[in-house]
């Protein structure tokens, strides 16, 4: 398999903005003396979301629950499982929690709790998205797969022009091809595109963690409530499936409004494999804002509403990215940088689906249209 190119970001106007905005964000917190981590309602925050995912758990193992009762603790799960990965575990993960690095790494292992792999998310989403945002062939988020199209750039199927009306079905299955398959796919892709440049050693702890990880996740949700507990697998398995629907669908659904929607651009690299533009300013032209003055979600989705501000200073705790939201703004007018903003969540979600629709045309029309 190919490896990745190095892209680089060239800074041909010597722009001062992200200096500017960084200093700026800096004295915010100087100035209001507070710690850039989490705070007290983030703490009880992911007691509220990790209580909602396991509580409903050990209630279906203590009751003996019918159908819809089956059915309600797991859309339940569901939906505190999609929080924990949006609130608890992207912190973490981004060390943006705490400045303890030890008790990020295993607040971050929440997701592996929820299924995923946490190693895999961090080279994904950490490093190739948050680096690359919405550059074809870097940018695993906009990757095209047989029946999407997230970019202008990607290859072209007829079946395209039709996403946008099928397209919530694949949201809402992505988290089960995660959980099963999606893992051990990115563990042997990343190692042989060099994008996981571990040592053997490293490798070979991955990958027990990874199927040790996967055994334990599939031992306490499927073996343990049907094996001991004697569900009925037909309904056992079917709210095992309703938890992962509600849950891949918020996702799925939620990271797509940052990035795939009107008004971001795809830049493509030159022959030099450079794109010519400031990093921070290249993140103001790929990333939007949404619902920003929505409180249940941001308080749900973990402040992924404000993505501008958390691709711009992703190891600030997302607790403070409203109050941040009008310093970005500002220094952005300041060097006339667009600050792109949907500001309801109905218009976010509007907008993703009139791109989807222009990807869907041929390669010609899609870029023309965006």
């Amino acid at each position: 398999m190919k490896q990745k190119a190095r892209i680089r970001f060239t800074n041909k106007d010597r722009s001062k903005f992200f200096t500017t905005l960084k200093a700026n964000v800096d004295s915010y917190f100087e100035e209001n003396k507070l710690s850039k981590h989490a705070n007290a309602h983030m703490v009880w925050k992911t007691i509220i979301l990790i209580s909602g995912f396991l509580l409903p758990y050990f209630t279906l193992l203590l009751i003996h629950e019918n159908a819809w009762q089956l059915l309600l603790s797991f859309s339940v799960m569901g939906f505190c499982m999609a929080g924990i990965g949006m609130s608890v575990m992207h912190d973490a993960a981004h060390n943006a929690y705490t400045s303890n690095a030890t008790l990020n790494r295993y607040l971050s292992y929440s997701l592996n709790l929820i299924g995923g792999a946490v190693f895999n998310w961090k080279i994904q989403h950490n490093v190739l998205h948050h680096t690359y945002t919405n550059i074809h062939g870097m940018d695993d988020d906009i990757d095209s797969k047989m029946l999407m199209r997230f970019s202008p750039h990607g290859k072209h199927r007829g079946i395209h022009r039709f996403q946008h009306i099928y397209i919530f079905f694949f949201y809402s299955i992505i988290t089960l091809y995660w959980v099963t398959f999606k893992d051990f796919i990115q563990y042997v892709t990343f190692r042989k595109n060099g994008m996981n440049r571990g040592s053997a050693a490293e490798h070979r702890k991955n990958l027990f963690i990874l199927i040790a990880s996967k055994a334990i996740y599939y031992f306490y949700l499927l073996v343990v409530p049907l094996v001991f507990f004697h569900y009925s697998v037909g309904i056992f398995v079917c709210g095992f499936i309703t938890m992962h629907l509600i849950c891949g669908l918020i996702l799925s659904v939620i990271f797509q409004l940052a990035h795939t929607v009107e008004g971001t651009s795809y830049p493509v690299p030159n022959e030099k494999s450079e794109v010519e533009n400031d990093w921070a300013i290249h993140q103001m032209h790929t990333t939007v804002d949404f619902a920003r003055d929505n409180k249940f979600i941001t308080w749900y989705i973990g402040g992924l509403n404000f993505q501008v501000e958390h691709h711009l200073f992703p190891n600030i705790c997302h607790v403070h990215y409203k109050n941040l939201a009008p310093i970005v703004k500002s220094t952005a007018e300041e060097f006339g940088i667009p600050y792109l903003d949907n500001p309801s969540f109905g218009d976010a979600v509007a907008s993703h689906l009139r791109a989807l629709k222009k990807f869907g045309m041929s390669t010609e029309e899609a870029l023309m249209a965006v």
